[in-house]
């Protein structure tokens, strides 16, 4: 297993796709569900792709927008707990949030699954309930940095950008 624990300004890209990847953060509801659009945008059906959540919290319209803005729908997307996956084999875990990636090397102890941590800013932190323009600021610095991330990390030819 290896395990990446400290931040890294850029993944290193691989040889090989793997055949399943999991994000991973606090509540699924912003970072990993996002970070899986992304994916699956890029990817199409080269790979199973999912995210989940240390605990599952309310669906979040904001993030729903901002995906929207650049043309992936994830409003279809209802979160999950990691305990609550029914296949929870992956051949990588990208964990999103200091919790989930706690939980993640727990989860994988005993397991051949590479797990990376993308130390990823938590919109939340940044929101604006009486600005919608400030608070949507915020989760699309979650979503650039993300799709930067995802196109420098996974081999994938002819990528869009934003």
């Amino acid at each position: 297993m290896r395990s990446i624990g400290r931040a890294e300004s850029v993944p290193e890209p691989v040889a090989e796709l793997p055949g399943s990847v999991l994000f991973a953060c606090s509540l699924n509801v912003i970072r990993s569900p996002i970070a899986a659009g992304i994916l699956e945008h890029l990817a199409g059906n080269r790979l199973r792709i999912s995210s989940a959540g240390v605990r599952a919290g309310p669906p979040d319209k904001f993030a729903a927008e901002v995906m929207q803005e650049i043309g992936i729908d994830i409003t279809k997307h209802k979160p999950r707990a990691i305990a609550d996956l029914e296949d929870a084999s992956f051949d990588l875990i990208i964990s999103l949030s200091p919790e989930a990636h706690h939980q993640a090397l727990e989860l994988t102890r005993t397991m051949a699954v590479d797990v990376e941590y993308w130390p990823t800013f938590d919109a939340t932190a940044s929101a604006d309930s009486h600005d919608h323009e400030k608070t949507l600021e915020a989760y699309r610095l979650v979503r650039d940095q993300l799709f930067r991330r995802i196109k420098q990390r996974f081999p994938l030819s002819t990528l869009p950008s934003v």
